[in-house]
């Protein structure tokens, strides 16, 4: 496609004729950001908005609003979004590509009167009275707002395009490339701003503010609903009852966030029993559930032996048994299917011990994360020294690790440990420092160091724009 596009617009230089307008090739111009995220009022509080402001001098700024009363910039914002329906993260994002206000430290008055360029045109004088009435931070988030909502939106709704033509599947030139937005919030954009560079700037900013990657491990809950949602390797798992909840992840951090946020990923495997839960199937074999895995229980006698409950058995279909993944059977040679915890009674070294192996537990952080509320039972070094020693414990995925005196922070996933670069990176990903678990070096060091999250911390050019 590319090289076809290029063939005809050299012909038609050579031709003397007008250039042919390049059409979009990839879905970068066309899509710009959804809808929902445009319009989204829980994806962020109030507080939420005030921190964010602390990255520039927006955080201390005051003014008049619309209406004359002096606020802060985050509640002349925030009103904004309220009375309009926008997400505040929109015109956070608006900000910074105008203006580049949100992590200016030090920003001129010119910038702040003219915060999103609102009203302003290539040819038009800011000193000409049709213009300087929007002149103000106050009035320019208030007036653009309005415009988004009560002009692009409704007209988008009512007929399908804007009055300036824009709308989702109609075909216009930008710049020189042929663009057709896909959803509304696209035909916004273009329409408030008809530059091609400047809309990939926004999404751009976007991108690095407010979408995430959530590492493997992540727990998201629903501000909505309540929720939570387990996010493993790109998908997200409904967590549907308490007891799995409780049994997997109670140590766990859980961010709150959207519904949007949340269904940006595909929809894996609902995880709804408890771990070590013993489910019955159709068959008529019972299995011990351990994470994500089934372990058949290969005759009545080894259940017995073993000493299950025959009360907690749990009838299932299929469909509830082949999400996880069936392992090694237990049978009558099996030792501690579920495992337990026994603890040195002359060095206090504890280990945890399954099928014969014991794994050391080199900290009382690893012990609380993995184990809370197991019992501990003691025993000599001659008996501890029947088990073979095997790996250590470590940290689970989606576990926050800081080793005393260290300023480097880690999430674990997939087994390995994560450098979270800077704090501003931390918290824009919902985190909060209570969150931390501070360890010896030692415990950290477990995890393979594996790539770091990227930093939400970049420069974006600073674009003139042309809005209407």
């Amino acid at each position: 496609m590319r090289k076809i596009s290029t063939i005809l617009l050299l012909v038609s230089l050579l031709t003397s004729l007008s250039p042919l307008p390049l059409k979009a090739e990839t879905l970068s111009y066309n899509y710009l950001v959804s809808d929902s995220d445009m319009t989204d009022l829980y994806a962020m509080d109030f507080d939420s908005l005030e921190y964010f402001l602390t990255r520039g001098s927006l955080s201390t700024y005051h003014t008049s609003d619309v209406n004359g009363i002096s606020r802060s910039a985050a509640q002349i914002i925030w009103n904004a979004s309220q009375e309009f329906d926008l997400n505040p993260q929109f015109l956070l994002v608006l900000l910074q590509r105008e203006q580049s206000l949100v992590e200016d430290e030090s920003p001129t008055q010119d910038q702040l009167d003219w915060a999103l360029g609102y009203a302003v045109c290539d040819d038009c004088e800011k000193s000409d009275p049709r213009i300087a009435k929007y002149k103000g931070f106050g009035n320019q988030i208030y007036y653009a707002s309005k415009r988004i909502r009560e002009s692009f939106l409704e007209d988008l709704s009512s007929r399908g395009y804007t009055e300036n033509g824009v709308g989702p599947g109609i075909e216009m030139e930008i710049d020189g490339i042929l663009v057709t937005p896909i959803n509304n919030a696209t035909a916004v954009l273009y329409a408030y701003t008809p530059h091609l560079h400047g809309n990939q700037n926004f999404s751009t900013i976007w991108q690095r503010w407010f979408t995430h990657v959530y590492p493997t491990g992540t727990l998201l809950q629903d501000k909505e609903t309540g929720g939570i949602w387990y996010i493993q390797f790109g998908k997200r798992r409904a967590i549907t009852s308490t007891s799995a909840y409780y049994s997997r992840f109670a140590f766990q951090p859980v961010i709150p966030t959207s519904q949007t946020t949340i269904e940006q990923y595909p929809l894996g495997e609902p995880i709804s029993f408890a771990n070590y839960s013993l489910l019955r199937s159709p068959g008529g074999t019972v299995y011990l559930i351990v994470d994500d895995t089934r372990r058949g229980i290969a005759s009545s006698e080894a259940f017995r032996t073993i000493g299950f409950n025959s009360d907690e058995i749990i009838d299932v279909e299929w469909s509830d048994l082949e999400v996880y993944a069936e392992v090694e059977p237990i049978t009558l040679e099996s030792a501690d299917p579920t495992g337990l915890l026994l603890q040195d009674n002359t060095t206090g070294g504890v280990y945890f011990v399954k099928e014969r192996e014991k794994h050391p537990i080199i900290s009382k952080q690893l012990l609380t994360v993995n184990f809370p509320s197991w019992p501990i039972t003691p025993k000599s070094s001659e008996e501890l020294a029947e088990f073979e020693t095997a790996e250590k414990v470590t940290f689970p995925d989606g576990t926050l690790v800081i080793a005393n005196d260290s300023p480097d922070v880690f999430v674990i996933s997939e087994g390995m440990r994560r450098h979270i670069p800077d704090e501003e990176t931390f918290l824009t990903y919902g985190w909060k420092w209570s969150d931390l678990i501070f360890t010896d070096e030692k415990s950290v060091l477990l995890q393979p160091l594996g790539k770091p999250l990227p930093s939400v911390i970049e420069e974006e050019v600073s674009l003139e724009q042309t809005n209407f």
